[in-house]
């Protein structure tokens, strides 16, 4: 099973909390090994420009007609 979780830092270590879900249907208890795949999440650039306003006709002509 795969998810998505936050790190947060206790002392000096980094900690990452298994959702309950995941603890149920594994069937994981305390002090138990597990193994855990570690991987940076990349994050996507949708959004970002959300404060630009859309683009137009005329701003697809502009500079091309003007010299």
């Amino acid at each position: 099973m795969e998810t998505l979780a936050k790190t947060r830092r206790i002392g000096g270590s980094l900690v990452v909390t298994i959702p309950k879900e995941i603890v149920d249907e594994e069937g994981i208890m305390a002090n138990q090994l597990i193994r855990v795949d570690v991987q940076k999440v990349r994050r996507s650039g949708f959004g970002m420009f959300k404060s630009l306003a859309p683009f137009t006709k005329e701003d697809q002509f502009r500079g091309q007609l003007e010299e």
